[in-house]
């Protein structure tokens, strides 16, 4: 096995030798830059594929002897070496041969000596592969990132098997999230912030919809071409108090001039979940994320810590969201989502004022302050006021009704002055960004449909990738892995330090 490695290793030294050279040659030809740099990546992997081989054939086979004794019994090595195939980030190695240890031929592979010392895994494609393939696939389509994969390094790889390493790798987000530590507490604001929101994932058509068309393919009366799916989108983080007034508020909004010293958000975290199958049967998305609230709740604002973070939730008006949230927590203080207010606001003032004028902007603006300051309902008194002075009939008097109906309904989550006083975030802007950035810009890029398993790995991973966890995730996941497919792997390293 060492002549074999050092051949290998010879082999290096030639194409590194050959790249010299070609760089010499091209000085002397006055090449363009871009193209030697291209010869020379094509170089590169190439002496890394021929290093890399060289690697494994220094390891040998994992022959060690006729035997090997593992948990009390006695497996015996058969005859032959088998291959497997290894795809890495610098090309497809020659199949590897390794002994393997079992009963006989036809019963499972207990034991292989060598895959355990090198940590190989489960499928063709390296850790490091796969990590680059889903840091691509999590931010684009599948066929995207093969044809990026194809032209950086030249593997070519299937959509198909891009999709199922999604879903290999998404299997093992929920243990990684469960081992994280809370952010250190230094590192925390003084409130603690919960915020939820929805988004719907188009979904394929199951093959008994499909079979619903008209002949020729056609679309039955009232089908859709295509179904959308909730998925239930949450955010946790910390923040310190930002007092303002009403007015500051206003200027914010109206004018788009965001206050300077405004508080960053600490530990911010993003998941979302749908309602699929869960060890047999269904689990609501929403369940998921409010307990995923509630187990985060305990960890960044343990009972009895000083000083005791308030805990703020900001939402807009879905009832269900509202309550769940009063079915798992006690004393969290409820904010309705300003900037749905303020389309409620708009909706009204296109009732009586012109769209785009500027006495439509000044109704907003006025009735904002008043919101602001704590004068809910006088607004709300206010607006349906005036739906009977002006006798609005029609479509106007629905409108206008739907817009009063939304403020009333959320009156006692509007406390604005109060929140301001506190210093309380009143936007849900994490959560409308959650669902614009985590699932609409993957989700619903032109012509996708999403099964549920598929649509909920890709969540998941592009949730850690968010989250800036994704150099720790892949590291948990590999450590975890090797765990479970070598759990022998100490005693293999020992007697293969013996055999030595």
């Amino acid at each position: 096995m060492m002549m074999a490695q050092e051949q290998a290793i010879l082999k290096g030294r030639e194409q590194f030798d050959r790249m010299v050279a070609m760089v010499r040659r091209a000085s002397e030809q006055g090449r363009e830059i871009h193209q030697v740099e291209k010869d020379l990546w094509q170089g590169v992997l190439q002496l890394g594929l021929v290093l890399l081989e060289g690697f494994v054939q220094g390891q040998g086979t994992g022959d060690l002897g006729p035997t090997l004794e593992q948990e009390g019994r006695t497996l015996h090595r058969l005859d032959e070496p088998h291959g497997r195939r290894y795809v890495s980030v610098f090309g497809e190695l020659p199949p590897i041969r390794r002994h393997v240890y079992g009963t006989r031929e036809t019963q499972k592979h207990e034991v292989v000596p060598l895959d355990a010392r090198l940590n190989l895994p489960e499928g063709d494609f390296s850790y490091l592969l796969q990590e680059w393939d889903q840091a691509l696939c999590v931010q684009g389509s599948y066929a995207e990132s093969a044809a990026s994969v194809q032209r950086v390094l030249g593997l070519g790889q299937s959509v198909r098997s891009l999709e199922q390493m999604t879903g290999s790798m998404a299997q093992s987000v929920e243990a990684f999230r469960a081992a994280q530590p809370p952010p250190p507490a230094k590192d925390e604001g003084a409130i603690l912030v919960l915020t939820a929101d929805c988004k719907g994932v188009p979904m394929r058509r199951e093959a008994e919809e499909a079979a619903g068309k008209e002949p020729g393919g056609r679309r039955r009366k009232g089908q859709k071409a295509n179904k959308k799916r909730m998925a239930a989108v949450g955010g946790v983080y910390t923040v310190d108090p930002f007092v303002r007034r009403a007015d500051d508020v206003v200027d914010e909004v109206m004018r788009e001039a965001a206050r300077e010293g405004r508080p960053v958000p600490q530990g911010k975290q993003l998941r979302a979940e749908l309602t699929r199958q869960i060890d047999g049967r269904e689990v609501n998305g929403k369940d998921r994320i409010f307990a995923w609230f509630q187990e985060q709740a305990e960890r960044r604002n343990p009972a009895g810590s000083e000083p005791s973070k308030p805990v703020v939730c900001v939402m807009d008006g879905e009832r269900a969201l509202w309550k769940r949230l009063s079915a798992c927590f006690v004393g969290v203080v409820c904010i309705l989502d300003l900037f749905h207010v303020l389309e409620r606001l708009w909706q009204a003032a296109h009732c009586f004022c012109p769209e785009g004028s500027d006495q439509a902007r000044a109704f907003v603006t006025e009735r904002l302050r008043r919101l602001l300051q704590g004068q809910a309902g006088r607004v709300i008194g206010g607006l349906r006021q005036m739906a009977t002075k002006r006798k609005l009939r029609g479509p106007k008097r629905r409108q206008l009704e739907s817009a009063v109906a939304y403020l009333a309904n959320n009156r006692r989550f509007m406390r604005y002055d109060q929140y301001l006083a506190a210093g309380y975030p009143i936007g849900s802007g994490v959560a409308e960004g959650a669902c614009r950035h985590l699932v609409k810009d993957r989700m619903e890029q032109t012509g996708m449909r999403w099964r549920t398993p598929g649509a909920q790995a890709m969540l998941d991973l592009r949730a850690v990738y968010l989250n800036d966890q994704w150099e720790r995730f892949n590291a948990d996941r590999v450590e975890r892995e090797c765990n479970r497919l070598y759990p022998h792997r100490e005693a293999v390293q020992s007697q293969w330090s013996l055999a030595a």
